[in-house]
């Protein structure tokens, strides 16, 4: 195992336990006083990795320095490479603001993070519920005009619309997560989350639509002939939350 390896790597598994223990090394070494502070959030912050999942970073920054970033380059593209990493590269300067804008991705961020290196920003632990409100109902929009478009792009083929339907899930359980919130009944996790939004919602029960949502984000794929009425389904649920965060303002 690797030396620096700690409790902050705790249920994640070994191979993106190195992936990150290297990247943290190396933001460390390229970026040197410009680093603040280095977050892992969403579902590897939680112990969930799956197979669809992306290992994410917030690198926040006091300065971002070409030749600082430069040297960051390849160790984040190795680890793009490898398992799917990302990083959103902010300035401490920028963080009120960016909380500010995208109200619901910080809550989620803030719910569901591990402190790499540094400190967890102080912006991130007070968010407005009217701004959380207000992009909530934004996202949920944009998530249908998303899937429209996808269903018309892939839906010729069952596997890739499979594929959309996992891709789904995540933003669809974080937009769950801040709707619970917003009445002050939060869940113990994101697909929790959905499950006690689904079960508030009007129309047919929605039991098989998240299994089949379960098993897209697990494994990528779904039984033939699923796709289709699922993906609607989402389509569905998606409106619903909509109606329900309006009722909320």
């Amino acid at each position: 195992m690797h030396p620096d390896a700690d409790s902050r790597f705790d249920d994640i598994p070994l191979a993106a336990q190195s992936i990150l223990i290297d990247l943290v090394d190396a933001a460390k070494s390229s970026f040197q006083g410009d680093l603040s502070s280095i977050v892992l959030f969403g579902s590897a912050a939680e112990g969930r990795l799956r197979k669809t999942s992306d290992l994410n970073l917030i690198i926040v920054l006091k300065q971002f320095r070409q030749e600082r970033a430069d040297g960051f380059r390849e160790p984040m593209r190795m680890a793009h490479v490898a398992m799917k990493a990302a990083s959103m590269f902010i300035l401490e300067t920028e963080l009120d603001i960016a909380v500010n804008l995208f109200p619901v991705k910080f809550s989620d961020i803030a719910r569901r993070h591990r402190v790499l290196f540094g400190e967890l920003p102080v912006a991130l632990r007070s968010i407005s519920p009217e701004a959380k409100r207000r992009q909530l109902h934004e996202m949920l929009m944009n998530l249908s005009l998303r899937l429209r478009q996808s269903y018309v792009l892939t839906s010729l083929r069952e596997e890739q619309l499979a594929v959309v339907i996992a891709h789904i899930a995540g933003p669809l359980r974080t937009a769950a997560s801040a709707l619970l919130e917003l009445e002050g009944r939060p869940a113990d996790s994101p697909k929790a989350s959905l499950e006690a939004v689904a079960d508030s919602l009007d129309g047919k029960p929605w039991a098989e639509t998240l299994a089949h949502i379960s098993k897209a984000r697990e494994t990528g794929d779904l039984p033939a002939g699923a796709a289709g009425p699922t993906f609607f389904r989402v389509l569905e649920m998606i409106d619903a939350m909509r109606l329900h965060v309006e009722g909320l303002g």
